[in-house]
């Protein structure tokens, strides 16, 4: 297998350090390779510095760049923000020649990557859209228990509903579950949708979206095959005995989605893009400054979202 490329996120946050804590938990599994200045990892990590086709046994392996300084837990350095994210190009780069079987990406901090680089844009997700050439692509958050899609992501809850369309309702269901059938082997995927409003809607009595667009674009894919339930209380979608009868839960807006996984797995929960030609998943948390370099951090995440990545490599053969 080609190793999952790692790249380091924000120096002075939490990523390398639960990049080395991951690396350790599952080396003998699955090979990894971690891209960004090797100065910036904890002391004592056995480092090999590699050109990527020469990995070492029992050795963190590191695509090495040069950041131009050291990097102070907790406090980030716009000097760094060009390395950053020539680190997740440098990942992308990887995969599309071979080179790795995915990329998973350590948080990054967006202020500074403004502040240092002129990123202009809102996080990673859509960094990574441009590199693919592609603007259709979906954020899902996966646990064991369950696996989540927001259809709006982060706009003001005041927008939702102007933001909440026939088309982008219809690009989320499709992308998703394209991307079940190829990344997670899953052949005929069950999806549930959530309604926008209380109940639903409630028939009309509670707003008129699942009525006016939400159910005829769900009767639109079922007579194209798809299987769907809903549009559904979203109160009642997330017990043990609901989620037994579906495979992903599409919700309406990023509270609705990210409430339940995070309650249930707060974690081990993955950011997983879907819609991109390439494979990417991220731990589920940020950057964590406040507990940067003190040994405090926890790499459930990170390791979740590399063994995801293997599987989903796996799953696409």
């Amino acid at each position: 297998m080609k190793p999952v490329a790692i790249s380091c996120g924000e120096p002075a946050g939490i990523g390398p350090e639960i990049a080395v804590v991951a690396w350790a938990a599952i080396k003998d599994a699955i090979p990894l390779l971690w891209i960004g200045d090797p100065t910036h990892l904890p002391d004592g990590t056995p480092t090999h510095v590699t050109n990527g086709g020469d990995l070492k046994v029992g050795h963190f392996n590191v695509l090495a760049r040069d950041f131009g300084g050291p990097a102070v837990a907790g406090q980030p350095n716009p000097a760094h923000a060009q390395g950053v994210i020539d680190a997740i190009a440098t990942g992308v780069e990887l995969v599309g020649n071979g080179g790795a079987s995915a990329v998973c990406t350590a948080p990054i901090h967006k202020a500074a990557l403004i502040d240092g680089a002129n990123f202009p844009y809102p996080g990673h997700t859509e960094y990574l859209a441009s590199l693919a050439g592609t603007d259709q692509v979906v954020m899902m958050l996966a646990c064991d228990a369950l696996r989540v899609v927001p259809t709006t992501i982060h706009i003001p809850l005041s927008d939702v509903a102007e933001k909440l369309t026939a088309s982008l309702l219809t690009d989320t269901i499709l992308i998703t579950h394209a991307g079940l059938r190829r990344d997670f082997g899953i052949k005929t995927p069950r999806i549930a949708v959530a309604g926008l409003n209380p109940h639903a809607g409630e028939n009309g009595k509670m707003g008129s979206e699942e009525i006016e667009m939400i159910t005829p674009v769900l009767d639109a894919l079922r007579a194209q095959g798809l299987d769907i339930a809903g549009p559904l209380s979203a109160d009642t979608m997330f017990h043990a005995g609901a989620r037994a009868r579906y495979d992903v839960a599409i919700c309406m807006y990023h509270d609705q989605a990210l409430i339940p996984i995070k309650t249930l797995d707060f974690s081990g929960g993955v950011n997983v893009t879907l819609g991109l030609p390439f494979i990417r998943t991220s731990p589920d948390h940020g950057t964590a400054f406040d507990i940067a370099g003190q040994g405090k951090a926890d790499a459930t995440s990170m390791i979740a979202a590399i063994r995801m990545a293997a599987d989903m490599a796996k799953a696409r053969g």
